[in-house]
């Protein structure tokens, strides 16, 4: 029996991966966020799979669930929206898992992030004007940042910043990366990403916050600050370069 934590994808079904999809379709037990994960997922698992909305559950009653499932000798699939390395919650239960004997595997799935460049129709890396993407989020109603992770202190590399679980406070955003960034850095906020009723805010520091009240955005968003978003003016990247000797290197590899 085996715990196959499993990223789910941004929220279009069909951004699952191919061996989440697999996966998920020999599970004896599901177990998902009901208010993430989309619910056509659910159809990949077996008919008389046992499916648990964990929506509602806290971390106890989910290990007992690992733990019901693990007696029985059902693998269970653990379905987490985006991928579950990041902002995923899996850590902890990994660690309950590890108390507990039971083996688990990650599934990597389309992260967030990815789906909002996607919608935006942008590379987060461009060459001489942004190479470092940093993800982060701010410290409201959920567990404190470490010290030096703040977003003011983050804000002084001048990287791409993508926020998670931050849309409810545009305007503090907006205070502490002014000072970095500029008021005309571009900013884009790309709510529910892949999905059907995907919305995606355009703007900058100056006026992102108002674009974002006025369109009710306080969940399932992704904000992104920095000026790759707007680069237009830049150098061909080294890959391609006509002068790259490629020959050589070609030589080389053989």
């Amino acid at each position: 029996m085996t715990v196959y934590f499993i990223g789910a994808g941004p929220g279009a079904a069909d951004l699952i991966t191919v061996r989440g999809a697999r996966t998920l379709a020999r599970c004896g037990v599901c177990l998902y966020a009901g208010s993430l994960v989309p619910r056509e997922l659910l159809a990949e698992c077996p008919p008389d799979a046992r499916l648990v909305d964990t929506a509602g559950l806290n971390l106890d009653q989910i290990t007992e669930e690992f733990v019901r499932a693990h007696e029985a000798g059902h693998d269970v699939a653990r379905l987490h929206s985006g991928d579950p390395s990041v902002f995923s919650a899996v850590a902890e239960q990994m660690r309950r898992l590890d108390a507990a004997g039971i083996p688990y595997e990650i599934v990597p799935g389309v992260p967030a992030f990815a789906a909002a460049a996607a919608a935006l129709g942008r590379e987060l890396t461009v060459p001489t004007v942004g190479q470092t993407v940093i993800l982060t989020r701010i410290s409201r109603q959920a567990t404190p940042m470490p010290p030096g992770e703040d977003l003011a202190t983050l804000g002084r590399s001048g990287a791409l910043l993508v926020l998670h679980l931050a849309a409810r406070y545009p305007e503090r955003i907006v205070a502490e990366l002014l000072p970095h960034y500029g008021p005309d850095c571009p900013v884009a906020v790309v709510a529910m990403a892949s999905r059907p009723d995907e919305l995606v805010l355009r703007g900058t520091l100056a006026d992102i916050a108002g674009k974002v009240k006025e369109a009710g955005v306080v969940r399932t968003a992704v904000i992104v600050v920095g000026r790759t978003l707007a680069a237009e003016q830049f150098p061909d990247s080294y890959l391609y370069s006509a002068d790259r000797d490629r020959d050589h290197q070609g030589r080389c590899a053989n």
